[in-house]
């Protein structure tokens, strides 16, 4: 089946207005959908700057990045990403981690933004609908980025803190897998969304629960199983290349 451009997907969400009697919004993943590889690395590209840990820890940080873009989404690999990241930020001051957000944003997200996931989602605003990012990352990378990028929101996962000071410790459970669909499904009850009228974009099948719950799944440079699943589906499969990377740069 032959693969649909980004490009007519973004002018049929521009054109094709949100009905009124319900909102109607587009959720997206984050890591290899809206950017290459994992945000939390390069969270922790920007903290190592900072000397917030180790060159051993940063390059330990390294291999797992590379595993991630180059084998795809796992319970494994995101659990290891997770643990890494919580022990960088135990014991910083949240101030701490407000500002380095902007500086991850700016010197390290930006450049690895896939351009056309990114004019899918402000298609999606300009035809009236919300645009909600919901990731394993913490919550405050999913809002710098949904807020540099004019989205609605984003939702992510939660460190807990105390006295001003991040513990390390999560705040329930990381919104990955059916935890995501659960956090989509408590907003749009929140929202009053009509899943059933929503989209969905994700790169992996981790996100199946999410991708099935609505209206309109698509997905976005997909693993072997999710484009599987997807091809059976007949949903709209899309390929993004490395040299539009290369465009976003120099843009």
């Amino acid at each position: 089946m032959p693969k649909t451009p980004a490009k007519p997907v973004a002018k049929r969400a521009a054109k094709a207005k949100a009905a009124p009697e319900k909102i109607e919004a587009a959720f997206f993943d984050v890591d290899n959908t809206i950017i290459r590889g994992s945000s939390i690395f390069l969270f922790g590209k920007a903290a190592f700057k900072r000397k917030f840990f180790s060159r051993r820890d940063f390059w330990n940080f390294a291999w797992h990045q590379a595993r991630f873009i180059a084998r795809g989404e796992s319970a494994k690999t995101m659990n290891e990403i997770k643990d890494r990241a919580l022990g960088l930020i135990a014991n910083h001051r949240v101030e701490e981690l407000a500002s380095l957000t902007d500086e991850v944003y700016d010197d390290h997200i930006r450049p690895k933004l896939w351009p056309e996931t990114v004019r899918l989602a402000q298609a999606h605003i300009a035809a009236g609908r919300e645009v909600w990012l919901i990731t394993a990352t913490p919550v405050e990378i999913a809002e710098v980025i949904a807020h540099r990028l004019g989205l609605t929101g984003g939702l992510g996962t939660v460190v807990e803190r105390k006295d001003g000071i991040l513990t390390g410790k999560l705040v329930g459970e990381p919104l990955h897998g059916r935890a995501k669909y659960k956090a989509m499904q408590k907003l749009a009850k929140e929202r009053g969304i009509s899943l059933k009228r929503s989209f969905a974009y994700s790169d992996s099948h981790n996100d199946l629960p999410m991708l099935t719950h609505v209206g309109h799944p698509v997905v976005i440079n997909p693993d072997k199983i999710l484009k599987t699943h997807a091809v059976a589906a007949d949903w709209e499969i899309l390929d993004f290349k490395k040299r539009e990377l290369k465009a976003n740069k120099s843009a």
